[in-house]
């Protein structure tokens, strides 16, 4: 150990002298750890300044992790802020979205400036339907971009448009004007058309009517056996007779009941208009389909009708082969001596007195028109004698008729394939 005097011990040994009164005013040098050690008693609460890097403060952190702790906090706030203000904006556009795009000029557009995407738009008008109808109707089938647009626009014409019942093909994104412009052309109405000529049988009408129109075969057989439901009475063996022939357009969508429904009230309203009474009708029918079938022409239908009307009165069997060939399942109007002496058809004139059960096939205006009209005449024979012209004899005696039947059987040998 080093046993020199330090110079603290030097200056504490030597003997302490009394001061002047000058000396006295003047501070008095000390040693460095001295005034150190009187700096920190003077001043106890100050922190001691960090003397290492290592050094941690009250709560343990370095202040690197401080003031990374420090800015987290702003972060955090911030976002909160911001969110918070997300919120209220959300807020204040979900409910009042019209009124802020009015104050600020944003209002969006009601209508399309085009007159079609190529994209096809079915839109069916119902019978009543006024303009806010077919407006909604619109919008709905994805045509117009408001059905405001639209509806502002019918509201702006004078005289108002007015709009058909129908099916009509407009396409998607249209602008008002452009809509309103196609449903106004005939061009764009969707129709199904059928024809049903004069004289053909319910089969054969339902298969043309689902031809026409797309609607299942299956369908329209179902719907034809509820008689009930098409305003037909119950007594009626079938629909058969009661289907007007003619040509019609048909909406796409009907439905098989209302098809026959349209084809049932025509034929009513020939009936009506021709002065059939109600309870006449199944007689007036089942004569004019006989007509209609057997017939060669629309001139010779008063003279078939009086031919029938003639055997009637006098108590005559009909004798017609066209209705052993429908109770036979055929069309045609050519029968087998078989066919002719089978009394379990119902349709056997050959067989079973006065008119069959029922009607043959649909009779037209004409043929409606002979039955309540015959001309007179003594006649109580008739045939067809040519296939392709229609050309008929009529005849009083059976020998004039088996004369004129064999006229026809030899121009049925001259066309083989001749359908009758």
């Amino acid at each position: 150990m080093n046993s020199d005097p330090s110079w603290d011990d030097i200056f504490r040994s030597q003997p302490a002298a009394t001061p002047s009164d000058s000396e006295q005013a003047q501070p008095q040098p000390q040693s460095r750890r001295a005034a150190r050690e009187a700096e920190a008693a003077a001043a106890p609460s100050r922190a001691p300044r960090p003397t290492s890097a290592s050094y941690r403060g009250s709560d343990g952190e370095p202040p690197k992790d401080r003031k990374k702790k420090r800015r987290l906090g702003w972060l955090w706030a911030l976002l909160t802020i911001l969110v918070i203000g997300a919120v209220g904006t959300y807020g204040v556009w979900h409910f009042f979205e019209p009124q802020v795009r009015k104050v600020l000029g944003w209002e969006l557009p009601i209508d399309y400036t085009t007159s079609g995407n190529g994209t096809e738009a079915l839109v069916v008008i119902k019978a009543g339907d006024i303009g806010s109808d077919v407006a909604t109707t619109l919008h709905t089938a994805g045509v117009t971009m408001t059905s405001e647009a639209f509806y502002k626009l019918l509201l702006s014409m004078d005289p108002a448009p007015t709009f058909q019942p129908g099916t009509y093909a407009l396409q998607k994104e249209m602008s008002a004007k452009s809509a309103l412009a196609a449903l106004q052309d005939p061009a764009t109405h969707v129709t199904s058309k059928v024809t049903i000529p004069e004289g053909k049988t319910l089969p054969q009408v339902l298969n043309a009517l689902a031809e026409g129109t797309g609607i299942d075969i299956a369908e329209l057989q179902a719907a034809s056996t509820d008689l009930a439901a098409l305003g037909v009475p119950t007594t009626e063996v079938s629909l058969e007779g009661w289907l007007f022939p003619a040509t019609y357009t048909f909406d796409p969508g009907l439905a098989a009941h209302d098809v026959l429904q349209v084809l049932v009230n025509r034929m009513i309203q020939s009936l009506d208009a021709a002065g059939v009474a109600v309870d006449d009708r199944h007689r007036v029918l089942t004569l004019a389909a006989l007509i209609q079938k057997e017939g060669g022409s629309t001139e010779d239908f008063y003279k078939v009708s009086r031919v029938f009307t003639n055997r009637i009165n006098d108590g005559m069997l009909l004798q017609s082969d066209a209705t052993v060939s429908y109770g036979s399942g055929g069309t045609s109007i050519s029968t087998t001596g078989a066919e002719r002496g089978d009394a379990s058809n119902p349709y056997n004139t050959y067989v079973h007195p006065g008119l069959p059960v029922g009607p043959i096939a649909a009779p037209g205006d004409a043929a409606i028109n002979a039955a309540l009209n015959p001309v007179d005449g003594p006649w109580i024979y008739f045939v067809l004698i040519n296939g392709e012209t229609g050309e008929t004899t009529f005849s009083t005696t059976l020998a004039e008729h088996n004369a004129a039947v064999k006229v026809w059987q030899a121009w049925l040998r001259a066309h083989p394939d001749f359908d009758n």
